[in-house]
């Protein structure tokens, strides 16, 4: 079992910078890839990022690529998405997930946090 919390959300002027964090604990939480996903209201949970267990390969989604990183410190067994030039677009709930591999889909993610509120405003 892995248990995943994300933080940092918040309320931003469009132009402005957020780091989420997401903290995973449990036995082989550590083994896993993590990956970013966000969904705004009515609207599909949407692929934003993801990283390998090791940390060595990253992957984003067209719309954040050049704003935001995604990286992982593994002795804090934590994973970090930081975001620049923030869009009013990208108000949304964000949401960790724990995956075997990293995937853009979110079916391949088998645990999940519980969500942090950004909400970008123009």
């Amino acid at each position: 079992q892995v248990q995943l919390v994300e933080s940092g959300g918040g309320l931003v002027q469009a132009g402005g910078s957020l780091r989420l964090s997401c903290a995973a604990s449990g036995r082989t939480s550590s083994s896993y890839s993590m990956g970013w996903f966000r969904q705004a209201p009515g609207k599909e949970r949407d692929f934003v990022a993801a990283v390998s267990w090791t940390g060595d390969s990253t992957y984003y989604a067209d719309s954040v690529k050049g704003r935001f990183t995604i990286s992982r410190d593994s002795a804090k067994n934590t994973v970090y998405l930081q975001m620049n030039s923030l869009k009013p677009e990208d108000t949304a709930v964000y949401y960790c997930g724990a995956a075997v591999h990293p995937s853009h889909f979110s079916g391949s993610y088998s645990y999940w946090g519980q969500g942090t509120q950004v909400t970008v405003s123009s």
